[in-house]
């Protein structure tokens, strides 16, 4: 059994016993996502036939299009479209804009910039990657202010005739800023269609999907995307994501996942629709589970004498703890300390790389049964100040735990602490 020291120990204890009003907050937002995916399977009848396999073309699988109409159902759609087609997150984003967009039209992103893996597929003019501007598609970006809330000053001021689609980033990617709450993004959705009633509201839904009560389809955004290896999936979806929103919108997406005229028609699922439907079923309570990873990681670093966002008492929108470090050596230490808790390659010591679709090296803890499903206990951070970790996910609570307490231990045995 690991050692920890006994100043460590004291911190983990008084962090939990702070932590326990949260942890009951989290359970009632768990009950009601839980309850809310079981009447969606019941309602439309979720069968063990639903999980069979399809080949070839995959025509009339009953069971996948079951599962579109119970991920509309859940995420208060019009429709989804629920694949182990899309390879990644950023692939199920990309699939979506560029479904929605044409050449001519301009995507505003009013949170600022995206994440560091869009920033390919949104490209330059001309540059010969099949890009959305190497298409003839404009782009702008308004920033937040200082205060990371939007600008509508400059959101005002960028929206034209040619804007066609608004992108909202949920979660916080790699800022030191807040994600923004399910009730932030209504009140976007409200003002974006005051300035321009035909704008297409898109959101980035990773890390964020059942940490509130409700998701951005059920306040107006007219589309979201998400990776099925990040909550939705619960741990077992090996792969795929999903698009939900206004059916037409849908329809659009799934045309370039597959072809115009295709779409949603075909596609073998392979033998993963058992594991997508009950990664579905687990994912509440598995979210509810990382959550509490997360308040804990706060709460107890912040008694570690570092800054956290968001603190262990602030509401929760998505998975993501962010912790602050004065020095890239205590960055690197809490990530490899991360990666030493793991089941799976627990003996491999993450070193900074150029990791495809990052601007700067990064350091990633991924000890993972799913590669890079980051519902599971993992951390990552860019290389470059501010030292800045983020950290998300654990299956299970004492996976999290052990996790923070051998970080802290492996800092404090490099004299870091």
């Amino acid at each position: 059994m690991a050692v920890f020291s006994e100043e460590i120990v004291h911190w983990l204890e008084a962090a939990e016993a702070q932590a326990e009003s949260r942890f009951r907050e989290i359970d009632r937002i768990v009950d009601h996502n839980q309850w809310k995916v079981i009447e969606a399977f019941q309602r439309h009848q979720v069968s063990d036939y639903h999980f069979a396999g399809s080949t070839g073309y995959a025509y009339n699988d009953r069971g996948r299009e079951v599962l579109d109409l119970v991920y509309a159902d859940v995420f208060g759609a019009e429709a989804a479209l629920v694949r182990p087609h899309f390879a990644s997150g950023t692939h199920t984003i990309a699939t979506a804009l560029f479904g929605v967009l044409r050449p001519g039209d301009e995507l505003l992103y009013m949170t600022g910039r995206p994440y560091d893996t869009l920033h390919k597929v949104i490209g330059t003019p001309g540059d010969g990657s099949g890009s959305l501007q190497d298409f003839g598609i404009t782009y702008k970006e308004a920033a937040l202010l200082a205060d990371g809330t939007i600008d509508w000053e400059a959101v005002r001021a960028k929206i034209t005739d040619r804007t066609k689609v608004v992108g909202i980033q949920r979660s916080r990617g790699y800022d030191w800023r807040d994600s923004f709450t399910v009730a932030q993004i209504a009140e976007m959705v409200r003002q974006v269609k005051e300035i321009k009633s035909d704008l297409i509201v898109f959101v980035d839904n990773c890390y964020g999907e059942f940490t509130e009560k409700q998701e951005p389809t059920e306040v107006g955004a007219d589309l979201i995307a998400g990776s099925l290896i990040k909550n939705p999936g619960g741990g077992l979806a090996e792969t795929g994501g999903y698009i939900c929103g206004r059916e037409e919108l849908v329809k659009l997406a799934s045309y370039r996942l597959t072809a115009p005229g295709i779409g949603g028609e075909v596609g073998a699922m392979l033998g993963t629709t058992r594991g997508i439907y009950q990664g579905l079923f687990l994912a509440p309570t598995i979210v509810g589970q990382a959550v509490k990873g997360s308040v804990l990681a706060a709460a107890l670093f912040e008694r570690a004498g570092f800054q956290s966002r968001p603190g262990w008492q602030d509401p929760r929108t998505d998975l993501i703890q962010a912790i602050a470090f004065s020095a890239p050596e205590q960055l690197i230490a809490f990530v490899q300390g991360i990666q030493r808790a793991a089941a799976v390659d627990g003996h491999v010591v993450p070193e900074a790389w150029d990791m495809p679709g990052y601007e700067h090296p990064v350091i990633m803890a991924a000890g993972t049964f799913i590669q890079g499903g980051s519902l599971e206990l993992s951390a990552d951070a860019p290389i470059r100040a501010p030292y800045i970790a983020y950290m998300q996910g654990g299956l299970t609570y004492s996976h999290v735990k052990f996790g923070l307490l051998t970080a802290l231990q492996t800092m404090k045995d490099r004299n870091l602490l």
